[in-house]
């Protein structure tokens, strides 16, 4: 049983009906699975968003291969790999979080915060999750509303990694 197939079939569904009427029996279905093993590997819808949101931090990770030599381009490069795996689920994604509501997806952003700071070669301190956290939370924001080549949204990436940044240097919890 594939977790991702469960994850995709989800997505599919969202795309086509309101979150409320759209039940774990329908994504066992569409995804072929048979619901039990579903049921036990994922008990809720959540627990697929909880995977997709996975599978799109892996963009991030995947960036610590590639290391620069300055904290924020390493930190701005794991955030925008974040928000262009996110990309081609882009409609969906807003539709879900209009549908489910913000407390459907927000506690995701805590791990992904951790994969950025990590994939960034940035340790994961309190503080720092914390303000990443936030960070990632008004980036979302910005990258709904953003069309095109998310100009705006690269901008604000820019914009409040230095922020962030600065704070956490105040409080002596910088990097």
């Amino acid at each position: 049983m594939s977790i991702d197939a469960a994850a995709d079939a989800l997505l599919q569904l969202a795309a086509d009906r309101p979150w409320r009427y759209i039940s774990l029996r329908d994504v066992a279905e569409r995804a072929g699975i048979p619901f039990a093993e579903l049921y036990a590997q994922s008990p809720g819808k959540n627990a697929l968003l909880a995977r997709l949101s996975a599978h799109y931090d892996n963009a991030a990770l995947a960036t610590a291969e590639n290391p620069s030599e300055d904290i924020h381009d390493r930190l701005f490069d794991a955030t925008m790999a974040r928000i262009e795996a996110m990309g081609p689920d882009r409609d969906t994604l807003i539709v879900i979080a209009r549908d489910a509501g913000p407390l459907a997806l927000v506690p995701h952003f805590p791990a992904t915060a951790r994969a950025i700071l990590e994939a960034a070669g940035v340790e994961a301190t309190p503080p720092r999750l914390a303000a990443m956290t936030a960070v990632w939370a008004r980036i979302v924001q910005v990258w709904r509303d953003d069309e095109g080549a998310y100009n705006r949204t690269m901008a604000e990436i820019d914009k409040r990694l230095k922020e962030m940044r600065g704070r956490l240097t105040r409080i002596r919890a910088g990097f």
